[in-house]
């Protein structure tokens, strides 16, 4: 019988053994997947602050680029309108020396406001002058509305100041008069 349970004992020692290293293999596998996900959580952890840094980045650049642009925006503009500061001081000069002051100052401001609508031309600014047009509340400010027999009611009578317009967009309003239809006096027989 001793050899029985010695046999048996054996046995059991080698259903044990593959039962063992099938769960020692498991182990190591779930070992070895604990550490590769470790890896990738590792390494999407730094794309992630990677991104957020060069999006921070990015956010501050722009907001420097905006800050740029606000403060030097003019620039270019301004640099223009030297040159009809400086016209206008020549014509002064000019004005200042001859002896028909008149002409030589007419002279001197036409061509001012010539250099003056070359600037303005050069950077999209547009005259709007809607002198009988009809009346446009988008680009036109009504001073006054006056009757009138000549002029279809609803257009611009006579324009007060000028209007502008920047890149299609107003920069100022037209001031106008308007025609409206004549009041017809009711008391009179012909």
């Amino acid at each position: 019988m001793s050899e029985t349970g010695a046999e048996k004992e054996n046995a059991e020692l080698r259903q044990e053994q593959p039962a063992a290293a099938p769960e020692a293999e498991t182990v190591e596998s779930l070992k070895a997947a604990l550490e590769e996900a470790r890896a990738k959580a590792d390494e999407n952890w730094n794309q992630y602050l990677r991104a957020l840094a060069e999006l921070e980045n990015t956010r501050k650049r722009a907001q420097r680029d905006v800050e740029q642009t606000q403060r030097y925006a003019l620039e270019r503009f301004a640099g223009e309108l030297l040159a009809v500061k400086d016209s206008l001081e020549m014509g002064l000069d000019a004005a200042a020396d001859a002896t028909d002051r008149t002409d030589a100052l007419i002279e001197g401001t036409a061509m001012t406001l010539k250099l003056l609508g070359q600037v303005f031309e050069k950077f999209g600014i547009v005259e709007v002058n809607p002198q009988g047009q009809a009346f446009n509340p988008e680009h036109h400010e009504a001073m006054a509305t006056q009757p009138s027999a000549e002029a279809e009611p609803g257009t611009v009578l006579t324009v007060v100041q000028k209007g502008y317009l920047l890149n299609g967009r107003v920069l100022r309003p037209a001031r106008v008069l308007v025609a409206r239809k004549p009041e017809e006096d009711g008391g009179e027989s012909a």
